[in-house]
């Protein structure tokens, strides 16, 4: 178990800020709350007549997230604060049960792996240490990263592997999986992928300097999450929500996530999906959203220098509009 001491860096703090833009007594929702830090600076922007709603489907995290925020100084009184332990695909659904018709302030999601996960040996997200392979971000439901490597198939491990870690060598790795079950350590599967890969060191010194592991456990935990699917219905789900001029701002920190996060924010913008040759516009889509960061920011020097592990970060925000020619 990770203590309250855990030191938490939120990522792109000043980026999220300007683009959120925190107005008085306005409603805001992070949907991945983490640990509070975003939140946290939300709240303070945003007034003692806010709303402000922390959703995050980790329970351990939300409870981090509570005591932090009372020794912030926060009361969950003004403003007015909600914690809820939920995915945020479901936001829609988790906003009308507050009661919350339309989200006039802005919400955010930062859509990675916070530190605490990572570092926490007994969730099996890290190949830097020995843990179970579970992998699941919420851990009381849905299958372990184990169950999914002792009962798929070889071609749907090397599919996994392939589509969401872009692992080039997903077939030679599926094989030597299924050779080797029953796994059910993070280590085990670390030297499982290195015995086709090679040695990490060797990576080190070379032009890829990622551990060779690090692409087959992102794939696998956004397989075990099906993190990819969530996100798209998390993007659909917030432009239903928000209100006219509400922002939306999205921190992703693979090129997967960026790219649907890219997509979504390009369609939302378009106010015709005719065909490109069609004379005339007879489509009656109209614009959703404002793109406010035409290429996506990124972490400054001293960031990544103090953080390291944001240095993959993207932000990408937009603003609601509303039936724009």
């Amino acid at each position: 178990m990770i203590s309250g001491e855990f030191e938490h860096l939120s990522v792109m703090l000043p980026e999220v800020l300007e683009n959120l833009a925190p107005g008085k007594g306005k409603i805001y929702i992070d949907a991945t709350a983490g640990l509070g830090g975003h939140l946290k600076e939300i709240a303070r922007l945003a007034g003692p007549d806010a709303y402000i709603i922390g959703i995050d489907q980790d329970q351990s995290a939300l409870e981090l997230c509570r005591k932090n925020l009372l020794e912030a100084g926060f009361d969950f009184k003004s403003p007015h604060i909600e914690l809820v332990q939920g995915n945020f695909e479901d936001i829609q659904s988790i906003c009308a049960r507050l009661g919350i018709d339309s989200v006039d302030g802005g919400i955010l999601a930062d859509i990675g792996v916070s530190s605490m996960q990572l570092d926490d040996a007994e969730r099996g997200f890290s190949f830097m240490s020995d843990g179970p392979l579970d992998m699941r971000m919420d851990r009381s439901r849905g299958i372990t990263a184990a169950e999914l490597l002792n009962t798929y198939s070889e071609k749907e491990i090397a599919d996994i592997l392939y589509k969401y870690g872009e692992e080039k060598k997903s077939r030679q790795i599926a094989r030597r999986i299924v050779e080797s079950r029953p796994i059910s350590r993070t280590s085990e599967l670390t030297a499982l992928v290195c015995s086709v890969l090679g040695n990490p060191h060797s990576y080190r010194r070379g032009a890829d300097k990622s551990h060779p592991a690090t692409r087959s456990f992102q794939a696998l935990r956004i397989a075990v999450n099906d993190e990819l699917r969530a996100l798209e219905n998390f993007l659909s789900g917030s432009i239903r929500i928000l209100a006219a001029g509400g922002r939306l701002v999205v921190i992703s920190f693979h090129s997967l996530e960026d790219r649907v996060v890219k997509q979504i924010f390009k369609s939302l913008e378009s106010n015709c999906i005719c065909p490109p040759k069609h004379p005339i516009c007879n489509c009656s889509k109209r614009s959703e959203l404002k793109i406010l960061t035409k290429k996506p920011l990124q972490p400054g020097e001293k960031e990544t220098l103090a953080n390291p592990r944001s240095r993959s970060a993207k932000l990408r925000a937009g603003e609601r509009v509303i039936g724009e020619v």
